[in-house]
């Protein structure tokens, strides 16, 4: 397929939402670009220091971004056309600040956004289940493994090993928080006009290489290619989880 409508793709979601094995399986394909959160922290200073750049080294904080984006964009495409980033809705209202730092003046964040990247497709991956994603988010954070490889060994760890606690309180702290960034990524898709390819987490880990040339095809690159890639993360739900579940369950019908 030669025709590629699109140059680029923002994978817009919200933590433990799938985006690691999404983003694994785009990677995989050797053609879908190198998708991951390029721009992740809050914090130009950490821009810099992840593209190895010196604010010094520039005039003025525009060239200083204009590097920055040309590091993320190479690496965003790795060795293909097209350019990939994953955008957590946390991250984003900096992103788009500096953006229009970038590109000054009356316009759109799609047209600034496109400025930046190129034509782009907009794919909502997003977690019906919100309390098997809070229960998701509470275990990763209390004890600092976040992902694991489809092997089973340790693919992201952010702390060292300490033991999950059932916390209620946690849980519905952040089915509410998730559901908060879901809600503002579905407001900013209508103020921007945007209809984005829409993909549930369910769905993807029950049929990742479907899901996966779904959004292939989208694209205008081969979707049989997805047939040739192995998953290649684990999921991280098992006894414990949904131990919590139906505690946290019980007692919100006891509660209610």
């Amino acid at each position: 397929m030669t025709s590629i409508p699109f140059r680029s793709y923002m994978i817009c979601t919200a933590p433990r939402s799938g985006s690691t094995l999404l983003c694994g399986l785009l990677v995989a394909t050797c053609t879908g670009g190198n998708p991951d959160s390029h721009f992740h922290s809050s914090s130009l200073d950490n821009w810099l220091d992840d593209y190895g750049l010196k604010q010094t080294v520039y005039a003025s904080r525009e060239e200083c971004l204009r590097a920055v984006f040309k590091c993320a964009v190479s690496r965003g495409k790795g060795d293909t056309e097209i350019f990939g980033l994953r955008m957590q809705r946390g991250s984003f209202d900096h992103f788009m600040q500096q953006l229009r730092v970038l590109f000054p003046g009356s316009m759109s964040d799609v047209e600034r956004i496109e400025k930046a990247f190129g034509s782009t497709l907009y794919v909502h991956l997003s977690r019906p289940d919100r309390l098997g994603q809070a229960i998701s988010r509470v275990r990763a954070e209390q004890t600092g493994l976040w992902h694991r490889n489809a092997d089973g060994t340790e693919l992201e760890r952010l702390a060292p090993p300490q033991e999950a606690r059932y916390d209620a309180a946690a849980i519905r702290h952040h089915m509410s928080s998730l559901a908060a960034l879901d809600e503002a990524w579905e407001r900013w898709f209508e103020r921007e006009g945007i209809k984005p390819l829409r993909i549930n987490y369910d769905v993807l880990s029950k049929d990742p290489k479907r899901v996966l040339a779904q959004v292939l095809s989208k694209m205008c690159l081969d979707p049989t290619k997805a047939q040739a890639v192995e998953t290649p993360t684990a999921k991280l739900a098992d006894a414990l989880s949904r131990e919590w579940r139906e505690r946290f369950e019980s007692e919100r019908r006891n509660h209610s």
